[in-house]
């Protein structure tokens, strides 16, 4: 893999900025959007109101955690404006979640709220290696989803030259990679093993493509992914974070020479990490539950938004700002099963161990005898799909599965391809726990 990291002269000045200066930045624009949260958004003047904290109180940007936490349900409760801070004729935008669980929820967007997501967007390219003039292949889906559009501003903002493929039509992303030759390509790590799939279904190496990064964001991955990704296609691959309610896409990146965690643009938006249970604000380096508040955002400023996400903040590297591990999981995908804890990002894991089995997968959950039961299905390699080599591989998964996470599990092993692919975020789980 060629070396893409970026020249320190590229760099904004932020991006290497002393920690005080940083904080100086930080600390007047939370002043700026609690006054500007309070004043119009009629929500967050009655949620403060009815704790008796308000924006004055601010004196310090430890003083933060005097005010209340911002919930998925309180976008729901509101539905579909009414958490915004600005008239309609100012929004330039909406976007929302696809609300297969209730309703949606909606966020919106102001010209300069497009601009700044866009300058993220740019930064998180350029820290994974992406330059001007590169061709950028943006798999991920456009529409409602923040992903795809987050992903296409940001790279036209870079400077690269967009192909907007979206999700779906797998061979014709193949053929598109082939031909056009992008050197980036932006995609969930799930929907990337099915194109890589289909590059092995027309017989092409996948390492002799033009692609020279992949951006991958919208759901878990762990770091033996990221080697498998690596070794498939013979590029970098780097993770991006975001999530609708705090932006889209870009509010943290990899830097792509040295992948230890995503560094948060925290100019733009402040984290926190809490204990999940309690609420209690942790020191940085603790794992908990990790918490925005936006410090840019007009059209819908976020205080303190609970994002479910597991993590935990570390020391800046490659950039002054401070990084996020990888997230193992969200706190709501949690599986707890017989009093163990599991996260799909765990099996994956161990999945990855096992020479004969692809990295498809998912969790089916059942209760037998009153008693919870995880069956996991994936499916063989092509050259490991005998009837002996399966019996082995489910041997092998079961074990190390009950080894390195704690729990017995039953393995269901299919043919190659009997695992329904994603073009977008993968289902994990299905819980039939409940029905």
């Amino acid at each position: 893999m060629e070396d893409l990291s970026p020249k320190k002269s590229d760099l904004e000045a932020i991006e290497i900025a002393s920690i005080d200066e940083i904080r100086s930045v930080q600390l007047d624009r939370m002043r700026k959007t609690l006054h500007h949260a309070y004043t119009n958004s009629p929500f967050y003047k009655a949620k403060f109101d009815a704790v008796g904290v308000y924006p004055d109180d601010l004196k310090d940007l430890s003083d933060l955690s005097k005010f209340p936490f911002t919930v998925k349900q309180d976008l729901r409760d509101n539905y579909p404006f009414g958490m915004f801070a600005v008239p309609q004729d100012q929004l330039a935008r909406v976007h929302a979640s696809s609300g297969t669980t209730g309703k949606p929820t909606v966020v919106g967007y102001t010209k300069n709220d497009i601009d700044m997501w866009s300058d993220v967007v740019a930064r998180s390219l350029r820290a994974s290696g992406v330059r001007k003039g590169d061709i950028a292949h943006v798999a991920y889906g456009y529409g409602l989803f923040t992903g795809g559009l987050g992903a296409h501003y940001g790279a036209e903002k870079l400077g690269c030259t967009v192909i907007p493929v979206s999700g779906g039509m797998t061979e014709r992303q193949v053929t598109l990679i082939q031909d056009f030759k992008p050197r980036a390509i932006m995609v969930t790590p799930s929907y990337l093993l099915s194109i890589l799939d289909e590059f092995h279904t027309q017989g092409i190496d996948p390492r002799e493509t033009s692609l020279a990064v992949g951006i991958f964001g919208a759901e878990p991955w762990t770091n033996a992914m990221r080697q498998e990704i690596e070794h498939q296609f013979d590029m970098h691959a780097v993770d991006i974070y975001g999530l609708s309610e705090v932006i889209g896409p870009g509010v943290a990146n990899e830097c792509v020479e040295t992948k230890d965690g995503l560094h948060i643009w925290e100019d733009h938006f402040y984290p926190e990490i809490i204990d999940p249970e309690t609420g209690e604000v942790l020191p940085d380096g603790s794992e908990g539950e990790l918490v925005f508040t936006s410090l840019t955002k007009e059209a819908f400023p976020i205080i303190r938004y609970r994002t479910r996400d597991l993590t935990r903040l570390l020391p800046g590297t490659a950039r002054s700002m401070r990084r996020m591990e990888k997230v193992t999981g969200r706190s709501d995908d949690m599986i707890i099963l017989r009093g163990v804890n599991v996260f799909p990002t765990q099996i994956e894991e161990q999945i990855l161990k096992c020479a004969g089995l692809a990295a498809h997968f998912q969790i089916e959950l059942n209760k037998e005898n009153r008693m919870d039961s995880m069956t996991v299905h994936v499916e063989a390699l092509s050259q490991a799909n005998n009837d002996e080599a399966k019996a082995s591989s489910a041997k092998e998964l079961s074990h190390h599965i009950k080894s390195a996470v704690g729990v017995s599990t039953k393995i269901i092993v299919a043919n190659p391809g009997g695992i329904a692919r994603s073009q977008g975020k993968a289902v994990r789980v299905v819980d039939n726990r409940n029905k």
